[in-house]
């Protein structure tokens, strides 16, 4: 059987709850060969799937821990947002962490980063530079309707300078 790759983005309502007290509020018995005790997530669907179950509104199933954990991330709302404003919030928060993922991958003396010829790494830099532009413009942004939110600790400063002479450990 060939499958197609499929990449998701939906946000959902979930409540740590294991297997067995997820069958147990199904009304459910639990199988013989799964671990009641595994833990996981009650998940709910709420894009418009026809609920399967009269207490919630969409559509609930039950996923393991580390399934779940991968595929989503818990969403810090920030109570009297507009749903544009929390957009935004959510958006610079993406970016902090994706720049410090790359800000990582650059600055390990050790990594694959030292492997990879010359314009690939300044192309990796370009990517930095225009993701802290993104980062700073999103932070004005957020400053402009949460001031006490903006992580003013935040370093902005590049992980490595290409411009100078020298080049950083990584770059060598």
């Amino acid at each position: 059987m060939t499958t197609t790759l499929y990449e998701g983005t939906k946000r959902v309502h979930a409540k740590p709850m294991n297997r067995g007290d997820y069958n147990s509020y199904r009304g459910w018995e639990v199988p013989a060969d799964e671990n009641p005790a595994e833990e996981g997530y009650l998940v709910e669907y709420v894009d418009g799937g026809r609920g399967n179950d009269s207490r919630h509104a969409g559509y609930i199933s039950w996923s393991p821990k580390d399934v779940f954990e991968r595929s989503y991330k818990e969403v810090k709302t920030v109570p009297g947002l507009a749903p544009h404003q929390q957009r935004v919030v959510d958006e610079h928060a993406e970016c902090l962490e994706r720049l410090r993922k790359l800000r990582a991958f650059i600055g390990d003396a050790k990594g694959p980063f030292r492997q990879l010829d010359d314009a690939e790494r300044h192309r990796l830099m370009h990517q930095e530079d225009v993701m802290t532009e993104l980062a700073t413009v999103l932070a004005e942004r957020v400053a402009a309707f949460l001031p006490a939110q903006v992580d003013d600790d935040f370093p902005l400063g590049k992980a490595c300078d290409l411009s100078g002479d020298t080049a950083c450990e990584a770059c060598q």
